[in-house]
């Protein structure tokens, strides 16, 4: 029997096998959700680097509020979008890894796409 982790990590797994074949060329907005912390990257896979990244343990973002809210996410939707815009890049995919659309994971992505960012 697999363990709730392995079965996450599977799911996450088939998103990204899906999102490579719909990239064209496009960076991932990848996140890492726990129970405290949000934390999310734009990663150009074709080079293997990332180009901006912003989480709820950043320190002046823990000094601000708690991590572990919607309102917290929705923040860090901002921040990203807005360093993803300076680093030039306005088109991305969504990787969810293997957490399900909606809660804090929504929040995020619909603070991208009011940012400018366009997935």
């Amino acid at each position: 029997m697999k363990t709730p982790r392995e079965k996450m990590l599977r799911r996450a797994q088939r998103v990204r096998a899906k999102l490579r074949k719909q990239a064209n060329g496009r960076p991932r907005l990848s996140v890492v959700r726990s129970s405290k912390n949000i934390a999310v990257q734009v990663i150009d896979d074709e080079r293997g680097i990332t180009i901006a990244s912003a989480s709820t343990q950043e320190k002046d973002f823990r000094a601000k509020s708690n991590g572990s809210t919607s309102d917290a996410a929705a923040e860090i939707g901002k921040l990203i979008a807005e360093r993803a815009s300076k680093a030039g890049v306005e088109e991305v995919v969504f990787d969810r890894g293997g957490y399900m659309f909606h809660g804090r994971i929504k929040a995020l992505a619909d603070a991208a796409r009011d940012g400018g960012l366009k997935f």
